[in-house]
């Protein structure tokens, strides 16, 4: 445990679990403090709470970490972490859930913070791997995470969450006495304008060569909300799959991608290069959607699953690239803007997509998958137009 790769890749893996363990029963859990059986809207609410407070604090948090190192960004965080689901597991009515979900999406933002410490270490010939195992790890405890949290809630509604709180302390407890820290701490005074989460997203903008890279990641991101939207209505409508068919369908796709980042990604991008990865990562996912909307029979799915699963290169290549575009300096405050843009992708994409299979489900289900291919050929003159030079490189040329 020496290693911080090996920290951080558990503690993602653990972060994840945590983060998984309440999906089960937060619709149980919500009926407990609500007193009804129509949760629907109150899931609605803190979903959206979740992915809002990520939204609005993960620039923050990563530009803090420019200017207090990583280390402390990440303790804090993950102590926060902890609290908040305390208070979710103690809460009596439905404010006080609201307020340790709220406290548990801004503790969330700490990916950012744990992407640039792996910028921090990684020689960017080896980030696309990293990247790759990072995903891998967080994709196999977003696996582990809600299959314990099923078991643990038929013992007890609110054990789930006392679990997460503890992965949460003994993640806290690890880095404290295993991490290092990856960057030397400036030496000026922390200005209260660091804390404006407004700051970091007007910085980025600003800079013409990162408008492409943002573009392509909140595509990105808003084309893979459609999975968890859609998924287990388009399997009960076309397959006529129950909840077990679901779960094994998504398991099996889940296993395959984390395979797919852990072990391909580094080879795939050291034969091809970054952006050619990303293209590639594009049209195994492309491929598969136009199988996806035409399959009539269910085991077509799982065959096409490796095939699909080859679509998840093209993230941390993408993730990998991104890292070029900033110098050192920089690095927390931008992948803080990054996570935020695919925080707002988590708003936007779920209600776009069930609205287009609100449109298609009568008439063709497979059809959403469709409209995703389409979503992602949009990307594609987009990353053309993302510079491979280096930050601070002007004499490179650009790789085609």
């Amino acid at each position: 445990m020496k290693n911080p790769l090996l920290v951080i890749f558990t503690a993602i893996a653990l972060d994840a679990i945590g983060i998984g363990l309440i999906f089960p029963i937060l619709p149980g859990l919500l009926q407990d403090v609500t007193h009804t059986g129509n949760v629907a809207p109150y899931i609605g609410i803190t979903t959206a709470l979740y992915a809002v407070m990520q939204f609005i604090f993960a620039p923050v948090l990563g530009a803090l970490s420019d200017r207090l190192g990583r280390r402390p960004v990440l303790l804090i965080s993950l102590g926060g972490a902890a609290v908040s689901y305390i208070m979710m597991a103690s809460a009596s009515n439905l404010w006080l859930l609201l307020v340790g979900r709220a406290i548990a999406g801004l503790t969330s933002a700490n990916m950012a913070v744990a992407t640039a410490y792996i910028t921090d270490i990684s020689p960017e010939d080896q980030r696309a791997g990293r990247f790759g195992v990072f995903n891998a790890m967080f994709g196999i405890g977003f696996i582990v995470g809600p299959v314990l949290g099923g078991l643990l809630g038929d013992y007890w509604l609110r054990l789930p969450f006392i679990v997460a709180a503890g992965l949460n302390t003994c993640n806290m407890l690890l880095a404290f006495f295993v991490l290092p820290e990856s960057r030397k701490r400036k030496k000026e005074k922390l200005n209260l304008t660091a804390l404006n989460p407004l700051l970091p997203m007007k910085w980025a903008f600003s800079m013409k060569r990162l408008a492409p890279l943002i573009l392509v990641f909140f595509i990105f991101s808003f084309s893979g909300e459609v999975y968890g939207t859609c998924w287990a209505l388009w399997g009960a409508d076309t397959f006529k799959w129950n909840g077990l068919w679901i779960g094994l369908s998504l398991g099996a796709f889940g296993i395959c991608q984390s395979l797919v980042q852990a072990f391909l990604t580094r080879p795939a991008v050291k034969m091809l290069g970054e952006r050619p990865a990303v293209f590639t990562g594009l049209a195994f996912a492309c491929l598969a959607g136009i199988v996806m909307a035409l399959a009539r029979q269910s085991w077509m799915i799982f065959a096409i699953m490796p095939v699909f699963a080859l679509g998840g290169i093209g993230t941390p290549a993408l993730q990998s690239l991104a890292t070029k575009q900033v110098g050192k300096e920089q690095q927390g405050q931008f992948q803080g803007v990054l996570t935020s843009v695919i925080s707002l992708s988590a708003i936007i994409g779920p209600l776009v997509f069930s609205s287009i299979y609100f449109l298609v489900r009568k008439v063709w289900p497979g059809a959403i998958w469709l409209s995703n291919v389409v979503v992602l050929v949009i990307i594609v003159p987009v990353v053309l137009d993302i510079t491979t030079t280096p930050f601070g490189c002007t004499n490179v040329r650009k790789r085609s």
